[in-house]
């Protein structure tokens, strides 16, 4: 059966002008929403905007001081309900462990008011979801989702490296926390190469090519140097990921495949300022007198992590006269470090523990003989008080003979990723160190960055 309303492109080579068609679509539209072109196509004309109001009235509280959360639900939630309702929140988490601030989202239907659901912020990546069906409460643990970018930087030091990681201008749609962490992992990387605290220099450049989970605020979850340069005082330093089993325990090696790792950390905290040096003659602020100080002293606020520098047992973990908390442990080849004026250890820290290199043992504080908060350091071997920032250290395993062509093969893509950063010129390798002064300037690295999202090399 021939519909009426459905005209071709056949009708005009049939003899019908265009305007008996427009006539005919114009008769057609009293009938029906749609139109008529040319070519027989249907039009669909504009739709008004419908706007819909949400099915849900969210209600945000926080956790005050010494409140429960029962406390914060009165009103909301029945005594019956809120038994069943803390039942279903025990498989995830204590209620009573919640801490101050912890944000609680209740969940109201517009149409009547009825408490539909309560989400519980644990952290910025987890949320327990408390819904309510005909039997009663359960939960759900919901993940904040993230997407992965790769972030490329480069800059030039003029006063600080800190400075010039913070204050470059392509990173300030940044957090600025999540900065200083990039300034962290650079930081961990090349501490076994260059102390940032006392060894950067104006003119020394950086770039990096940095891999990241950003959640939808913005924010980084996680993320991981793939590959970087430093150039500190004219020498060229490299340190590029490999990961031959993909598990994530992989290791940086510079470009001849030589581990950036050393047998001890240069230092036991992250990037900060050295207050005190190592010297057999120091006037003691509270004993007033000259006496030697035999570690170095870094200033840091209370609370800060202390990492153990090496692998070892601790053989000390408490109160030590003038050290304060004190935490000592002994290492491979007669080495002893030594962690002072602790505010507190680290949890599953006791005497006869094994640590690894990088494992929190405490927390800066300022007990035993302090003016200020901050970590004293010492280094020992066969009994004799060394300088921490003086001895050398041997360096770490290269790349597994089983793994080297795995590692020459993923090695371009990685100096790939460095020759991508924006304004940062050629890869310094030893051959570009070696030539002339006028081609140092291709590696001075404006300052740059860019972030491509969508994974990493």
């Amino acid at each position: 059966m021939t519909d009426s309303r459905r005209w071709d492109t056949g009708s005009a080579a049939r003899g019908i002008s265009a305007r008996r068609w427009r006539a005919a679509c114009a008769a057609v539209l009293l009938l029906a929403p749609l139109g008529c072109s040319m070519d027989g196509a249907p039009e669909v004309g504009a739709l008004d905007p419908v706007y819909a109001a949400p099915a849900e009235e969210a209600v945000v509280r926080a956790l005050r001081r010494g409140q429960t959360l029962g406390e914060l639900l009165d009103g909301a939630v029945s005594a019956n309900e809120q038994a069943s309702m803390l039942l279903a929140l025990r498989e995830f988490v204590s209620p009573r462990r919640l801490r101050d601030g912890t944000e609680v989202t209740l969940r109201f239907l517009r149409e009547d008011g009825a408490l539909r659901g309560v989400d519980i912020a644990l952290n910025r990546d987890e949320t327990i979801r408390l819904t309510r069906d005909a039997v009663g409460w359960h939960g759900t643990r919901i993940e904040t989702p993230v997407y992965v970018d790769t972030l490329y930087a480069a800059g030039t030091i003029e006063t600080v490296l800190w400075t010039a990681v913070i204050r470059n201008p392509a990173l300030q749609s940044m957090p600025v926390a999540d900065r200083n962490r990039l300034i962290d992992h650079l930081d961990r990387v090349f501490q076994w190469q260059v102390d940032f605290s006392r060894q950067i220099r104006v003119g020394d450049t950086y770039r990096f090519a940095f891999e990241r989970e950003v959640r939808p605020d913005g924010s980084m979850r996680a993320g991981r140097l793939l590959a970087a340069e430093l150039v500190n005082a004219g020498t060229a330093y490299h340190a590029i990921w490999f990961d031959p089993n993909g598990d994530g325990r992989g290791s940086y090696y510079d470009l001849e495949g030589q581990s950036v790792r050393r047998a001890f950390l240069l230092k036991p905290l992250a990037y900060r300022r050295i207050s005190s040096r190592f010297t057999n003659s120091r006037y003691h602020p509270i004993l007033k007198t000259w006496r030697a100080h035999r570690g170095v002293d870094y200033a840091a606020n209370r609370g800060t992590e202390v990492m153990a520098t090496s692998d070892g047992v601790v053989i000390h973990r408490g109160p030590k006269g003038g050290y304060g908390n004190l935490v000592e442990i002994r290492h491979p080849n007669g080495f002893v470090t030594r962690y002072a004026h602790l505010s507190r250890f680290a949890g599953g820290i006791r005497v006869g523990t094994r640590v690894h290199q990088g494992d929190v043992i405490g927390y800066v504080g300022m007990t035993g003989l302090a003016t200020a908060p901050h970590l004293h350091y010492e280094m020992l071997r066969g009994g004799r008080h060394i300088d921490p920032l003086s001895v050398d250290l041997p360096a770490g395993d290269p790349v597994p003979s089983e793994d080297r062509v795995r590692w020459m093969a993923e090695l371009p893509a990685r100096l790939a990723l460095l020759d991508a950063v924006p304004g940062a010129g050629p890869v310094r390798t030893a051959a570009a160190a070696s030539e002339p002064a006028a081609g140092d300037a291709d590696s001075g690295g404006a300052d740059g960055a860019s972030a491509d999202r969508g994974g990493g090399a």
